[in-house]
């Protein structure tokens, strides 16, 4: 799950006056498809995509009124060029609210050539995303700096972040009032089906990450005779959708931020902030005591600074990054280098607005949330006593589901023995979807092979440069093929890559141009760019 609208990619656009009204729950049972119009493919050839081509398909904005209002989806694609074709692999990021246009290219370009030339890679910018239409923003700017703390030092301040929250919700709901209801996980796995039969395919293959991996696993429990293979990184706990998924979350990224802590101590010559990690995290902590008494550049307060923070939680190759601008401000007083760490880490464009409003709608109507804020506020602080770092930055973010103006539906149960064996992957110290999500989706997904990258934090890890784990990937991509060790573990467990070494800010960019993705260069940081998360 991506967790910031400054690190979602994707295009904000508004139309309104579409048709309301859907049950209140998702059918479990998919509407009789519809005829789908062919697909007609034009070049959008990027420099670091140049095989890339680009098309729409029109879907049902609901799938049970499948000759109702129609809405447009954006498709991208690499095509096949071997002469045997492995049919069509749907590729997705994540979110929800992450476009995927790019997806197919990257996704495409990291497979070994020869095994990307079997495959037709189809990305997508799902219902509501990016180059879709219609597209949700419902708030422009809402992000903008310097919020309110994230953290309330007063009932006042509580009351504050509520009412922008609830706001938030109610301009949801009086600008986009025609689409929210049809904006779900349910209803973009019946969008899938319909780009399935566009491309005049009878089964397809799939590869999501994070909550595409939610994606895929519905897809694969609507329409189990359609999936052909199935590739889900860093898995969502598919049995805590939202509610105590996020809360789950508190926990693993304070440990993400320890971990970010350790690593600066233990490059105490370069950075200068301490040899002793809680040292390191004493300094941080004062850092946002002080930003929060005079915002540094009269920009980055403690929320613009826990969401600069973030996505070294994400991906510890920013670690390098982050530490330059937590050791210049703390050290120097420097703080346009902190502000220029916000620019690249957190601020919010037209994209992460969009992002963002569909991060809100898809969830908050994906499943119940509690409608009692004193459950809200129980839970946060139980959780902050331990986990300080983001977790009323993540209540806030998540918040508009407390009063979100269209109920919430059944989530979809995704246990299945009906589909292929699937392919897992999880890091044993992911934050965004912790462990366990990978251990829950392992069990749902009958006959599915889970492999583990051990010691492993970043949140996406296949193509990303650790090369056991795309031995896996590539051999079951190929011809199924999947380790199985027996018992109740892991099938398969590979080591993670080795921690980052400081750099220098100044020749981080190479490799990155076309994905907004800056650190090392380094697949892994494109691919992370891809992901949402990038500086």
């Amino acid at each position: 799950m991506t967790k910031r609208a400054g690190i979602l990619a994707a295009v904000g656009a508004t139309v309104a006056g579409l048709v309301a009204a859907v049950p209140p729950a998702a059918s479990d049972v998919p509407s009789a498809p519809r005829a789908a119009a062919p697909l007609t493919w034009t070049g959008c050839a990027t420099k670091a995509y140049p095989a890339l081509q680009c098309s729409t398909v029109r879907v049902p904005l609901d799938h049970d009124d499948p000759s109702g209002q129609q809405i447009t989806l954006a498709l991208s694609r690499v095509p096949h060029t071997a002469g045997t074709s492995q049919g069509p692999l749907l590729v997705n990021p994540g979110g929800p609210g992450g476009s995927g246009l790019s997806m197919a290219g990257f996704v495409a370009s990291a497979l070994p050539a020869g095994l990307a030339a079997q495959y037709d890679v189809i990305g997508f910018d799902p219902r509501g995303v990016g180059k879709s239409t219609p597209a949700l923003n419902c708030v422009p700017g809402h992000f903008g700096p310097v919020r309110a703390d994230t953290v309330p030092d007063s009932p006042a301040a509580e009351r504050k972040n509520r009412e922008r929250a609830s706001a938030f919700a109610a301009a949801c709901g009086e600008k986009h009032g025609g689409l929210l209801p049809h904006m779900d996980t349910a209803s973009a796995a019946k969008d899938l089906d319909v780009i399935r039969r566009a491309l005049g395919a009878e089964r397809i293959s799939y590869f999501g990450y994070s909550y595409g991996t939610y994606l895929g696993a519905v897809y694969a429990k609507l329409f189990p005779e359609r999936v052909r293979r199935l590739v889900l990184d860093s898995n969502v706990d598919p049995d805590g959708v939202w509610y105590e998924d996020n809360l789950g979350q508190d926990h693993a990224f304070d440990a993400r931020h320890k971990a970010f802590a350790a690593w600066v101590a233990k490059h105490d010559a370069a950075y200068r902030l301490g040899t002793d990690p809680a040292e390191v995290e004493a300094a941080w902590y004062r850092m946002r005591a002080a930003v929060k008494q005079r915002p540094a550049a009269g920009a980055v307060g403690p929320a613009e600074l826990e969401d600069t923070f973030l996505p070294g939680g994400y991906y510890n190759g920013y670690w390098p990054l982050l530490a330059e601008a937590f050791a210049a401000y703390v050290n120097e007083g420097d703080e346009e280098a902190l502000a220029a760490a916000y620019e690249d880490f957190a601020a919010v464009d037209a994209s992460g607005d969009n992002g963002y409003s569909v991060y809100t709608a898809v969830q908050c109507r994906d499943a119940a949330w509690p409608r009692s804020w004193r459950t809200w506020r129980e839970d946060t602080w139980r959780a902050h006593r331990k986990a300080p770092f983001m977790s009323w930055s993540n209540t806030w973010y998540n918040a508009p589901c407390a009063s979100w103006p269209v109920e919430p539906l059944e989530p979809v149960r995704v246990a299945n023995h009906e589909i292929p064996p699937a392919l897992l992957f999880q890091a044993t110290d992911d934050a965004a979807t912790p462990y366990e999500g990978g251990v829950v989706m392992n069990r749902r997904l009958e006959g599915s092979s889970l492999v583990v990258e051990e010691g492993g934090g970043n949140h996406g890890i296949s193509l990303s440069g650790n090369e056991c784990l795309d031995r896996y990937l590539t051999g079951y991509l190929a011809d199924g093929t999947l380790p199985r060790a027996g018992g109740s573990g892991p099938d398969a467990v590979c080591d993670a890559l080795p921690e980052p070494e400081p750099t220098s800010a100044a020749a981080d960019t190479e490799g990155a141009a076309d994905t907004g993705a800056k650190s090392t260069g380094s697949r892994g940081a494109v691919l992370h760019g891809l992901l949402g998360f990038h500086g």
